[in-house]
């Protein structure tokens, strides 16, 4: 991870909002402006294959909707989460029926899928921030070790193996474990 300003040169929310798209995507975290990681394969593909997942049971029936790498700006920060998702009823929507592009509300649900290079504390602080700001669920997936840390709105985390059933949004029709989601990874 890069830290992109210094002490001396700190950008405001305000600020950092106006910069233009970048890559590798920044995130302004405290005050702080940082990379995320760019995502190698097993990253990549939990995330393309979860999202769709998620909006293959939720997006027909108009329920949910599993953004990934989308920009939530609320509360002092600016993240992206790789996957955000978003009961429909909390999906903005321009005049013509389109989706807006600037979401300055937290996901319900905020997937993290950690990353080698990335520090586990400051996903989980993202993570936190989400469930401090009206998210109900967050799950940190860790490839390495094939585990999922699940953030329950007011509960304590729980770390999750193998057969484990992991919780899902209440209004999406998805049963599955911890197994379920490594086995994303299988391309064959």
């Amino acid at each position: 991870m890069i830290v992109i300003n210094s002490p001396q040169n700190k950008l405001t929310l305000d600020e950092f909002l106006k910069l233009p798209p970048s890559k590798p995507i920044l995130e302004y975290i405290n005050g702080e402006i940082s990379s995320k990681p760019m995502p190698k394969g097993r990253h990549s593909r939990l995330q393309i294959k979860l999202s769709t997942l998620i909006n293959d049971v939720s997006e027909n029936n108009k329920i949910a909707y599993a953004f990934p790498e989308l920009r939530c700006t609320f509360g002092d920060r600016s993240i992206v989460p790789d996957i955000s998702v978003f009961r429909w009823q909390n999906i903005i929507f321009n005049n013509q029926g389109e989706i807006e592009d600037n979401f300055s509300l937290p996901p319900d649900w905020s997937i993290e899928i950690l990353s080698p290079e990335q520090k586990s504390n400051k996903v989980i602080g993202n993570i936190l921030h989400c469930l401090n700001y009206g998210c109900q669920l967050g799950w940190l997936i860790d490839a390495d070790d094939y585990s999922i840390l699940v953030f329950l709105e007011g509960k304590q985390p729980q770390i999750l193996y193998q057969n484990d059933r992991l919780p899902v949004l209440e209004c999406i029709d998805l049963k599955l474990t911890v197994n379920d989601i490594f086995s994303l990874l299988k391309m064959n």
